[in-house]
This record gives structure tokens, C-alpha cells and sequence, in this order.
């Protein structure tokens, strides 16, 4: 008997697809979806009944593990608490996405050690588990209506073509599965891209959608420093940042980013486009740094996101910033280590930004130190 094969772009109602596949997955029985990569095949990571079959129909061999799709970035940190800085780096920036972690399985109280014997056999084999958030809205609505996460794998039997529609899945496994929910052909038409995470580095263990190159610039460290009109004080603070970073590492200025540190900044009400003001300019011109490019932007989501650092100049910028992103509590810091505020210049003379400029570069030195030797 072939497997119900429900065309997700011609139903009335979506929430009926996702309950109808929430209750599949619950039920113990396998479940094809459309990925943002290719069609995957899943099964609930709760039922042992429903892995061997995922197992049997994959046609898989012991040591090759499925991965373990979540519902979020937070989400994973229940499976693996221990995630180091490179893994919270990637996560943060490539999920939803098609870029699967592989993580150490060593802490004791992931969640991994509460999934039943087999389970934990078909998706840690080898000491390491692999973590993914798709980017396809109707397996993250499954995700987080089921109780648990998903064994996922691509919906191809071992050693054939990926599926990237759903007559190739229905082609590849008949009825071996029970749903098949049709979106259409893949929007990227490749596999995710396997990346093993280590404290501050990663190995790229099966090239996929992500290009190495951007890999690389998404694995590099992130500081944000923030004002309010990004005209003063932050500039003043990026140019300073990078040419502390870049005498640090042993580059020029215009390197740093290649050597994987990227620094910038943004204000709470910045408008886009602004110049840095003429005090800032004339006072970095003296000490050989140039602020006649900078174009004042205003601070986003992604910004935050993306930064390992946030650092503002004032405790109001932190708490504007956290009532908008309270989940980047962890890695947002007053500038100043002892907590006050470094006070605005502008309409002030050109000595006062001079003063202003100096304890910047005061506090950045500290902070530039630390940050080179915990990344």
C-alpha cells in the first residue's frame, strides 16, 4: 500500500497538514517532509519502533547516525548543554538552516540520556550527536506541536540521489513509509552542509549549501558596540576596536576581518545613512584612523543575533537593547568594566570627544585582551 501523500500547496488549512503529521509522528509512523534542502524522512526520536523502521527503510548501516531535528538554537542546548562557543556561534546564525552541527554527547544531564536505548543508539552512535533546525515553516510548526524531537535523514535509501520531490520519495520507499506531504520541488535542491564543532574551531565533514567560505565568515567572532545615534561614541569605539584588534593579531586594520574577528556598530535610534560627526573625525584623524566613510545604521535583529559581544555605551542602551532581545542578556556589557556610563559628546568641544575617545580605548584594550584569549 502506497504511502498518504497529502499536496501541502492545495489544502485549505495548513494547521490540519501539521496536526495530521504531529499525529502521524506521535502514532509511530514515518513521515516525509519538504526541507528548505531536500525532502527529509522522520520519525518521533521517542519511539523505538518507529527508528528501526526509519532504520529498515534507510537501509543504514550501525555508526552512520540520523540526525536529531529540534525546534530552536535554545532548543539544542537541552541536547547538548555543553555546546561550545564555535557550536552557540553557528547555531545562533544558521538556524533555522541548512547547516547540520555535530556536538560532543558528554554532559550529564543532556536529554539524550532520556531517550529510549535504540534511539540513542541510531543517533549517538559514536559518542557525537547532530543537531538541526530546518528552515521550512510547516516541519518547525511539527517541531513545536510534538512532544520531542525528530530522527531525521534525508529521503533517499544510503548511497542514492536525494529526493528532492515527492514522487522521488515516494519512488525511493513506497510503502515502507506512512506520509508524504508534498510542497512542491526543493527550494535548494542539496544536502545541508555537516559541520563538526570544537571549542573554538570546526571541521567540515560533508559540504553542502553552505559554502565554506561563508562558513568561515559565519564562524567568526562578532562585536557589536552601540550608541544612540551611531555618529559619536560607537564609531569612535568600531575604528578604536580594529585598530587594537588589528595591532593584537599583527595585521592592518582592513584585515582583521580575514583573520576572524569582525567589529561594528549601530545606535538604538540611529538613522540610517548618517555621517560620523566632525568632532569624531577630526579627533580619530589625529591618532591616524577614519571615520570620513562610516554610515550611522541602526541597530537590527540579525545584528544582535549574530554578535558573540554586545557592548554599549550606556546601562540605558542595555536596556533598551535587552526589553527589544532579552535572549542576548548573556552577551551584552556596559562598555566600562565598572558599569557606569560613558557620557555622550556630542555638541561638546573637540576636547571633550578627545576625552571621550581616550576612555574608550581605555576600556577597549581590556576588553580587546580578553575577548582575543577566550576565542
Amino acid at each position: 500500500m502506497n504511502p498518504v501523500v497529502i499536496d501541502t500547496r492545495a489544502t485549505q488549512d495548513p494547521r490540519d497538514v501539521v496536526h495530521r503529521a504531529v499525529e502521524a509522528l506521535a502514532g509511530g509512523r514515518l513521515v516525509a517532509f519538504p526541507t528548505e534542502t531536500v525532502y527529509g524522512l522522520a520519525a518521533s526520536a521517542l519511539d523505538e519502533g518507529a527508528v528501526d523502521r526509519l532504520i529498515d527503510a534507510k537501509g543504514r548501516g550501525q555508526g552512520h547516525p540520523f540526525t536529531l531535528a529540534v525546534r530552536s538554537a535554545e532548543e539544542a542546548l537541552d541536547y547538548a548543554p555543553d555546546l561550545s562557543p564555535m557550536g552557540r556561534r553557528l547555531s545562533r546564525r544558521c538556524w533555522p538552516g541548512p547547516i547540520t552541527l555535530v556536538a560532543e554527547n558528554n554532559h550529564p544531564e543532556s536529554l539524550l540520556a532520556q531517550l529510549p536505548t535504540k534511539v540513542k543508539q541510531a543517533v549517538v552512535p559514536n559518542g557525537t550527536v547532530g543537531l538541526r533546525v530546518p528552515a521550512h515553516p510547516l516541519i518547525l510548526d511539527v517541531l513545536r506541536m510534538l512532544t520531542g524531537p525528530v530522527a531525521l535523514t534525508s529521503a533517499n535509501q544510503t548511497g542514492e540521489p536525494e529526493a528532492i520531490t515527492a514522487e522521488e520519495v515516494v519512488s525511493a520507499f513506497g510503502d515502507q513509509i506512512d506520509l508524504v506531504l508534498d510542497g512542491g520541488k526543493s527550494r535548494l535542491g542539496q544536502p545541508s552542509s555537516v559541520v563538526r564543532v570544537h571549542e573554538t574551531s570546526y571541521d567540515i565533514l560533508r559540504a553542502g549549501v553552505v559554502t565554506e567560505q561563508h562558513l568561515k565568515r559565519l564562524s567568526s567572532v562578532m562585536i557589536l558596540i552601540i550608541c544612540t545615534g551611531n555618529t559619536c561614541r560607537s564609531p569612535m569605539g568600531e575604528v578604536i576596536g580594529r585598530n587594537l584588534l588589528a595591532k593584537k593579531i599583527g595585521c592592518n586594520d582592513n584585515e582583521v576581518d580575514e583573520h576572524g574577528v569582525v567589529i561594528t556598530s549601530a545606535g538604538i535610534a540611529a538613522m540610517a545613512g548618517g555621517q560620523a560627526s566632525p568632532q569624531g573625525i577630526e579627533v580619530m584623524k589625529k591618532i591616524d584612523l577614519d571615520l570620513t566613510s562610516h554610515s550611522a545604521q541602526p541597530v537590527s535583529e540579525q545584528m544582535v543575533r549574530h554578535a558573540d559581544l554586545i557592548l554599549t555605551m550606556t546601562r540605558g542602551h542595555r536596556e533598551a537593547l535587552l526589553s527589544q532581545w532579552p535572549e542576548a542578556a548573556s552577551r551584552t556589557e556596559v562598555l566600562r568594566l565598572d558599569g557606569k556610563d560613558v557620557a555622550d559628546p556630542i555638541g561638546e568641544s573637540v576636547a571633550e570627544y578627545q576625552r571621550c575617545a581616550e576612555q574608550i580605548r581605555k576600556e577597549l584594550e581590556t576588553r580587546i585582551e580578553k575577548i582575543t584569549l577566550n576565542n
